[in-house]
Formats: C-alpha cells, structure tokens, sequence
C-alpha cells in the first residue's frame, strides 16, 4: 500500500473509510496478500498457507468478498469447492486523511493497517535474512538493506518519497514475465518518517 492517492483503475484499489475499517484485520490482510502474491486459491489451501484453520480464513474471505476486495473465481473449482481471487493488484490510501478522520473507528483501523504492514515487512524480510545464502551470487548482489539519516523539511520529504515511488513504478513496465528464466518475485519496502530530536 502506497501513501498517496492516485486514480483507482482496474489494477488499484483506493481505499475510502469503510473500506478501510473492512481490511482492518490481520488475518484479512494476510489473505489479501497472499491471493495478490500466489493467485486464485481456497479457503483451506489458504489456511494451510498461513497456519490458520480454514473455518478462520473461510469467514475473513467473506468479508473481504462484502467489501470488495476478493470475489469467486468460477473458472476453477469442482461442485462445492470455492476459490477466491483479489480483485485488485494493489492498494492505494491517503494515510493523512484517515489519520485526521473524526471517527475514531477510522483512525482506529489506520493504525491496525499500518501495526499490520510493518509486522509483515519485518517478517519478509527476516525470512529474506534467513535464506539469502540459499541465493545465486547475481540475485545476492541486487539484494539491500540501508537506511540514511538526513534533516529534511516536510516539503522536501514528500518530494522524495514521491520521486522514490515514481522510479519504483517506472520498473512495473519493465516486469519480467513469470516465466521469463531466471526472473523471481522482488520485493521492495519503503519506510521512511521523521524522528524526535531526543
């Protein structure tokens, strides 16, 4: 999920305050996720995925289903069988907007979201610490990990937070097919906030 809004379009979902409260939970954003990373999948499929039992997973769909965020694949499955498949590829949300919302329900769901994203970012990336040996050197060489310290205006932090996202989404039209030899899912994390003095 990305901080600024931009227009929705098939691929892009913007979040508005019930849609919001609607994700707010951590087990449904990891089933959103999962369905964005791996595709089309089943309540059970999912849950031995993520550790959950599937009367869990099959409920949390439903209500991303309500809020429309996943919905029935019809092409797969046989009799009762139901798979479910993301809607959209990514998110997009203003997080100052609903961080000033009056309704304290909305802030409230900010901040499970954001409690939510950081945990799983952490989480990937230990699982990257984890397994970067099991790498080829090329893919070993494109990996990072470095944070900079720098004192910047609130105008000169959103100019590079946005010029950081545009080079970011310029490398969207050069994605490598799935099949393409050699290619694998690559994943970049961006934090970046402003820090007491003390």
């Amino acid at each position: 999920m990305a901080e600024n809004e931009q227009p929705a379009s098939d691929e892009v979902r913007v979040l508005d305050p019930r849609s919001l409260r609607g994700l707010a939970h951590p087990l449904r954003m990891r089933l959103l996720s999962a369905l964005r990373e791996y595709g089309p999948a089943t309540a059970s499929q999912l849950a031995d995925r993520l550790g959950e039992s599937s009367g869990a997973t099959s409920y949390h769909l439903r209500q991303l289903a309500t809020y429309g965020f996943v919905e029935d694949d019809p092409e797969r499955g046989k009799g009762r069988e139901r798979w479910w498949k993301a809607v959209h590829r990514r998110t997009r949300w203003g997080i100052p907007k609903f961080l000033a919302h009056p309704d304290p329900a909305v802030r409230g769901a900010v901040n499970t979201v954001l409690h939510e994203m950081a945990t799983q970012h952490m989480q990937e990336m230990s699982t990257s610490l984890g397994t970067l040996h099991d790498w080829p050197e090329e893919w070993r060489a494109a990996w990072e990990i470095s944070d900079f310290r720098m004192r910047l205006t609130p105008e000169l932090a959103r100019e590079m937070r946005d010029k950081v996202q545009e080079l970011i989404e310029s490398y969207r039209e050069k994605e490598a097919d799935r099949d393409t030899e050699g290619s694998a899912p690559y994943r970049v994390h961006l934090h970046a906030f402003p820090r007491d003095e003390d």
